[in-house]
């Protein structure tokens, strides 16, 4: 193949991926008859408007506010120097035009001024489409601070708005989304349109965070029959023309009749669009099989779970890991084989061949452009892939009067781990367990026991960790009693990790009493006779002599004539010195009492001269 042709198949898998993808050349959902003029029969009855793909739309309910045009040149792309004179009660409803920069910029500088809605006027004349957001160029934390609805209007409906305004006339408009979701009946039907892909930045980041929020909510919903969920994954075919290219080969499975694309749109490097095709149709089938089980919310765990322990950012992204996760969430791996088929075959695959006909459209909804997409009701979501804000939206979805009560009460729990321990780690002997019911749905994480901290992924494994940790079933390392005796391969000085005691081999977990006798490590002197204990040797001299086990030697015991000679003489030099002692001791005390009495008598007939000189004193 040429280089020109090479650049033109790459140039239109490229072209392919971005339509798909971004939406670039497609029908955008518009909410028709939404914005109602209250005080001016000039300004017509009901006009459109293009909710912005972020935000918080009012779904379920109203806007009613006073119009305050930011003025001409004003785009919106810095903050406002001075709030906005507002003499009307009314919520300000904030009119922007449209270009210079990005959408949300606009949004999130008028919110900061106050409003309590914003509108954006297109400044061409054309049908309206939906507001998104710009990843490569906005912070993620910026657009999520924007918690106001918006909302894109025609051109000719701005002018109309800027005309009255100037003529110094107050503008009272309601924007009313409480019809936005079909509310027919009881259950509530959604979809969602997701990829398997996270490395793709922003938006990726923003499905993954949303699914793992959503799960508690959505199980919830579907367990009491309140809702029916489908998962979607976007997918196209290879022209006939391409399928020998490099690219097809890369991207599509099944002989190029279903494609994803490169995670970094680099077929030689890292993963490819096969293998998120691939896991695409792995997750579709998840759904398929646990459906079959009356299951179905099971997908929101495979889901979680997956992009937690099977990463592509951490290179963990296979077809092994998947099936790890299958097994633990107890779902039947031969079944899913079977939906899966195989990628290499030249055959259709019922699956991915539905997932097409559902994203180019059915009947009054249209071809699916934004990535990901929610759609409640046959009508696609816009704003923000929030948990309060989706739920509200799907809310809005149930007949008047038939809303369950998860609707009014969002501090729920989902009880998943009474069944299966939610298919998390557990240490079943202590009945420790990483499992945790919450709102969010069921999370695996380590626990902490008794101020011990329990270390681990969560669903495989998790270890005490820290200087109590031995406290806790041997801080997880082996342990063995005998006869009374037990040794441990946990140590308290240490804070990780487990270590054979002395005495013992092996990786701490499984440890093996070392025959020191067998190896020759121990009791190596002449005329010793070794013998292994579990945990330990004991060692003994011929010829009565005495081991040492510091020096590992045997000295010679002495005799026991000699022992005695030896006693007896030692008895009676003891006994010899106590008497000389005593002797010693009475002769002293008897010398002193003699001439203690002797001077007593003499110096009652011999004066002394200390007792004159005392005489004469007085």
């Amino acid at each position: 193949m040429s280089l020109s042709k090479k650049v033109a198949v790459l140039a239109m898998i490229l072209a392919l991926t971005i339509v798909v993808v971004n939406g670039v050349s497609a029908r955008f959902f518009v909410e028709k008859r939404s914005l109602t003029v209250l005080n001016s029969w000039k300004m017509g009855g009901k006009h459109d408007a293009a909710i912005a793909n972020f935000g918080l739309p009012s779904y379920g309910g109203f806007v009613i506010g006073s119009v305050v045009y930011a003025g001409q040149d004003a785009y919106g792309c810095d903050s406002f120097n001075e709030a906005f004179n507002r003499k009307s009660p009314y919520p300000k409803i904030l009119l922007i035009d449209r270009g210079v920069c990005d959408f949300a910029l606009k949004i999130w500088n008028g919110q900061k001024s106050g409003a309590a809605a914003v509108l954006l006027a297109d400044n061409i004349v054309e049908s309206l489409i939906a507001m998104d957001s710009s990843p490569q160029d906005e912070d993620p934390d910026f657009i999520d601070k924007i918690n106001i609805p918006s909302a894109l209007i025609l051109h000719s409906l701005g002018d109309n708005l800027k005309k009255t305004l100037k003529r110094g006339e107050e503008v009272i408009l309601k924007i009313d989304w409480s019809e936005s979701i079909p509310n027919p009946d009881e259950r509530v039907e959604y979809e969602l349109w997701a990829n398997t892909n996270d490395a793709c930045g922003l938006h990726c980041d923003k499905q993954i965070d949303f699914i793992k929020t959503f799960k508690g909510t959505a199980q919830i919903l579907e367990k009491g029959g309140y809702t029916l969920f489908r998962p979607h994954y976007i997918a196209w075919f290879c022209p006939k023309d391409l399928l020998l290219s490099k690219q097809c080969k890369t991207q599509c499975i099944n002989q190029g009749r279903y494609c994803a694309p490169d995670p970094k749109q680099e077929s030689e490097d890292g993963y490819n669009g096969r293998d998120v095709v691939y896991e695409n149709l792995r997750q579709l089938c998840v759904h398929r099989v646990a459906k079959e089980k009356n299951n179905s919310w099971i997908w929101w765990d495979y889901v979680t779970d997956f992009n937690i322990r099977c990463s592509m950012k951490e290179k963990k992204y296979s077809k092994e890991c998947a099936e790890t996760v299958v097994g633990s969430l107890g779902l039947s791996l031969e079944k899913i084989e079977r939906c899966i088929g195989d990628p290499d075959a030249d055959v259709e695959n019922e699956v991915l061949k539905a997932e097409q006909a559902f994203q180019l459209g059915q009947e009054n909804r249209g071809v699916v452009t934004m990535f990901p997409s929610l759609i409640i009701n046959n009508a696609q979501y816009r704003g923000k892939l929030e948990r309060t804000a989706v739920l509200k939206a799907i809310c809005s979805g149930f007949k008047e009067r038939t809303e369950p009560s998860i609707c009014l009460n969002t501090e729920i729990e989902t009880n998943e781990c009474l069944e299966a321990n939610g298919g998390c780690w557990q240490e079943k002997i202590s009945n420790i367990t990483a499992c945790k019911d919450t709102y969010r749905g069921r999370v695996c994480e380590c626990p902490v026991v008794n101020g011990v901290q329990y270390k681990g992924d969560g669903y495989t494994s998790c270890k005490p960790y820290g200087p109590a940790r031995c406290s806790m079933n041997d801080g997880g390392c082996w342990s063995e009693t005998r006869k009374g005796l037990t040794f441990s391969a946990c140590l308290n000085l240490e804070t990780s990790g487990c270590r054979c005691p002395l005495g013992f081999r092996g990786d701490g977990l499984k440890c093996e009493d070392i025959d020191e006798c067998k190896e020759k490590s121990a009791c190596q002197c002449d005329d010793c006779k070794c013998k292994n204990i579990w945990g330990g040797y004991e060692c003994k001299c011929s010829n009565s002599s005495l081991y040492m086990k510091e020096e590992d030697t045997c000295i010679e015991k002495i005799s026991g004539t000699r022992s005695r000679w030896l006693f007896t003489v030692v008895v009676l030099i003891a006994i010899a010195s106590i008497s000389l002692g005593a002797y010693t001791f009475y002769k002293y005390h008897l010398q002193s009492y003699m001439d203690s009495e002797i001077q007593s008598i003499l110096s009652q007939y011999i004066p002394l001269d200390s007792h004159n000189i005392n005489q004469g004193d007085k």
